[in-house]
């Protein structure tokens, strides 16, 4: 946890831009994987670790705007609880550790919320189940009365990552680039893909937190976020893997690398590799405050589409092919996200209310509806970068067949690639009063130092 000071500066800024009524922040329970004492790995809430800072199952946390009052409700662990799971921090201990000063059982919370209340979308049924509960209102109608003041209120200040947050990032992007490399120099011909996932995860682990993601790590690149892990390396194959670590505090990392199974990518693999750096580093140059990132998307698309028609995949104009949207054929989901608490920061709240605002909507169409992030940037957010080339043979063969954007794809190449798989190149930045700068320490990304680190790995000179 950071000091008390910080929960109370937060809490207090929260009440002031929420402004009246009752602030209602549920933690999160643990949750049964397959019968009820056998629980996946617990992950608080992360509006109510930004607020609270806890990471105790079971409590609830009020804050009112009107009297000030604040409140944390949970149940004291009985000694059949602390049989298995050893003493704890009573709930007034905890509490006081973020500055609160008044706790009450779980059985108080509907007596104490009086007229208006705010609470945020519930991802969780048991969540959305006790609002239901304590507030008296049917479960089909509680998504419903969420309070979009405190939405954007808590939006508004998870956004802008002060110093102390920007450490915690960064310890959890300097694991997240141990985790990498380390994939990087393990990977052989002939095992198979878990066998890696193994190693990263032990690398998380050992670093000391956990993965802020399900680990994507497959030969098959071209399957956005493929979680099969069955597949056996050959030599030609290349591995995407995206991956991140999660410190103790719940912060992110998030970053992806491509690298052949063998010591070096095949010459087709290092022309489009080449392109989809290129425009990662095009991405990064233009990272800027006021720049709506929305632009820097489809600038990381006309520079995707350049370098694809050097190589023939593609022809005709680029800005053309970007307006008409023949580029997401390769390029299908979004340059990046926010990053913080949560990996796609704060998504529960709304893709609309965090990557987007009342002037700027998110895109229903095919490819830009998958931008999570659009608004301008501004000084303090994190964010990804993550361009990327995907050969994905079914979506060759609907468009082939509808003869959509013939003006702009080499579709007789093209069927030459469908055995590709996918690029993806993936780091993560900070905005800062001119530009950004890079989190963490840097892992191999260009086509020399990934060989290089592959010829190492492998015993092998690198020529």
């Amino acid at each position: 946890m950071f000091a008390p000071h910080t929960y109370i500066e937060r809490r207090k800024k929260l009440k002031e831009k929420v402004g009246t009524g009752i602030i209602l922040l549920l933690g999160n329970e643990e949750s049964s994987i397959n019968f009820k004492d056998n629980w996946y790995h617990y992950r608080q809430d992360s509006s109510f670790l930004y607020y609270f800072g806890i990471t105790h199952p079971g409590l609830t946390g009020i804050i009112n705007c009107d009297s000030g009052e604040e409140i944390i409700f949970g149940d004291e662990l009985t000694i059949d609880h602390i049989v298995w799971s050893g003493s704890q921090p009573t709930i007034a201990q905890l509490a006081s550790k973020c500055g609160v000063n008044k706790t009450l059982p779980t059985s108080k919370i509907a007596s104490s919320l009086k007229g208006l209340v705010h609470y945020l979308p519930p991802y969780r049924t048991k969540n959305q189940w006790k609002l239901s509960e304590w507030l008296g209102s049917p479960m089909n109608f509680i998504s419903k009365g969420a309070s979009i003041e405190l939405i954007k209120a808590i939006v508004s200040m998870r956004s802008y990552k002060t110093a102390e947050e920007l450490t915690e990032i960064e310890k959890a992007v300097n694991i997240t680039a141990d985790m990498h490399l380390g994939a990087m120099r393990y990977a052989k011909k002939g095992m198979l893909e878990a066998e890696i996932v193994g190693k990263i995860q032990q690398i998380a682990i050992s670093g000391g937190g956990n993965l802020s993601f399900p680990v994507i790590l497959s030969k098959d690149g071209q399957i956005l976020h493929n979680h099969y892990h069955g597949n056996v390396l050959q030599e030609g194959d290349m591995i995407l893997c995206d991956t991140g670590a999660e410190t103790t505090m719940g912060y992110a990392g998030d970053m992806t690398r491509t690298f052949p199974v063998g010591h070096e990518f095949t010459q087709r693999q290092k022309e489009l590799y080449q392109i989809v750096l290129d425009t990662h580093e095009a991405a990064i140059a233009a990272l800027t405050p006021g720049i709506q990132y929305k632009d820097v998307h489809l600038l990381a698309g006309k520079t995707l589409v350049n370098g694809l028609i050097e190589v023939g995949l593609m022809k005709g104009n680029a800005e053309e092919a970007v307006s008409a949207g023949a580029h997401t054929m390769f390029f299908q989901c979004g340059l990046g996200h926010m990053m913080g608490l949560d990996v796609h920061d704060m998504e529960d709240l709304g893709e609309q209310y965090v990557g987007y605002n009342d002037s700027l909507n998110k895109s229903t169409i095919f490819g830009l509806k998958s931008l999570r992030l659009g608004k301008k940037l501004e000084k303090d957010f994190v964010i990804t970068v993550e361009p990327g080339i995907y050969i994905i043979p079914e979506l060759i063969d609907m468009w082939k067949a509808e003869n959509k954007h013939a003006e702009f794809i080499n579709y007789d190449l093209l069927e030459t690639y469908k055995d590709f798989g996918g690029i993806r190149i993936e780091e993560d930045f900070v905005i800062t009063e001119s530009g950004s700068r890079l989190l963490g320490k840097p892992v191999a990304k260009t086509i020399n130092d990934v060989e290089q680190v592959r010829a190492e790995s492998l015993g092998l000179m690198h020529e």
